[in-house]
């Protein structure tokens, strides 16, 4: 997820975003694209990500990829072949925009509870502990010992039926989920030790550092269409790792000054004042191979509550 242009070259109308096509296409379907109804033709998608520096067989590669995940599904039998975004994907891409446009807009209620889930596997389970670290990463969980985890919150639900579902059937394997609250919050002992949180504030300050110059272009009115596509899927796709790998402390737990904020308000003022442009020049781009093009592609903005909200387009 760290793919990203430098404020330094985010001019250049075809710097390549990232070097993952699949995970750029997945990004602009997210942000431009809002209906399970849309035809959208293989040479349509060739053309977008030739913005980015794709070539041809990478850009059909990722479709093939994203076809075979399910967040896309062709159309009928004819060739070259049509895509379309599936009904659950159209789902994904709202509640993650959502996710990404809204995270870090209010600070967590707090009420002290904290998710803690400890484990024990015999030493020839090393696959199923493999499994275990990684469901317990991707629920936002961090090792604060080692075979104890930790998670902010009351929530348990989730991590229980994973657990069930890895070790169930693993023999010798043990675990307990339990919701735990700390004497000591704060200092070396306290559960913020379990995070990097120098780490985090270094990777918020990078972001702010790469896109500083872009928002004063951005302020000038330097920034025309061809590279307000590329630059403002850039800002996107490097600030939509930060709400998975930020755990969202409570304030007191966390170092000051927290960058968090700064980097939330250089995103949304690059994406909101890039967006028209940026779909502009993406229908410019698709229009000569889907003439529906302008039809169907809209972008997504932050709206006053910090709610993602679509905007333009008639899909």
């Amino acid at each position: 997820m760290s793919a990203h242009v430098s404020a330094d070259d985010a001019g250049a109308p075809r710097a390549q975003v990232g070097p993952n096509p699949q995970h750029l296409l997945t990004t602009l379907l997210g942000e431009y694209l809002d209906s399970s109804d849309a035809d959208l033709p293989s040479v349509a998608v060739v053309a977008m990500l030739r913005e980015f520096g794709i070539s041809e067989s990478s850009a059909r590669a990722a479709l093939s990829r994203l076809t075979k995940r399910g967040l896309i599904a062709v159309r009928g039998a004819g060739r070259p072949p049509v895509y379309h975004l599936t009904p659950q994907a159209i789902a994904r891409h709202r509640s993650r925009m959502d996710h990404f446009l809204s995270f870090g807009a209010r600070p967590p209620r707090w009420t002290g509870d904290w998710v803690t889930v400890s484990f024990s596997i015999p030493q020839s389970g090393q696959a199923p502990r493999h499994a275990v670290r990684k469901a317990l990463g991707s629920l936002g969980f961090a090792r604060l010992y080692d075979s104890v985890w930790i998670r902010p919150g009351s929530d348990s639900g989730p991590v229980t039926q994973a657990l069930h579902d890895i070790l169930d059937g693993v023999d010798g394997g043990r675990w307990s989920v339990m919701r735990a609250c700390f004497d000591e919050e704060t200092g070396p002992h306290g559960p913020a030790a379990a995070y990097d949180l120098a780490g985090l504030a270094a990777a918020y300050e990078a972001f702010i550092a790469r896109y500083s110059d872009l928002r004063v272009a951005v302020r000038d009115g330097e920034v025309d269409a061809t590279r307000a596509l590329v630059a403002r899927t850039s800002v996107m796709d490097s600030w939509r790792k930060f709400p998975d790998i930020d755990p969202n402390l409570p304030e007191h737990l966390l170092p000051a000054p927290w960058p968090r904020q700064a980097a939330r308000d250089l995103m949304l003022e690059i994406h909101s004042a890039l967006g028209s442009l940026a779909e502009a020049r993406l229908i410019q781009v698709a229009t000569p191979y889907w003439p529906d093009a302008a039809s169907w592609i809209t972008h997504f903005r932050a709206s006053e509550n910090s709610v993602s909200a679509r905007a333009g387009g008639d899909g």
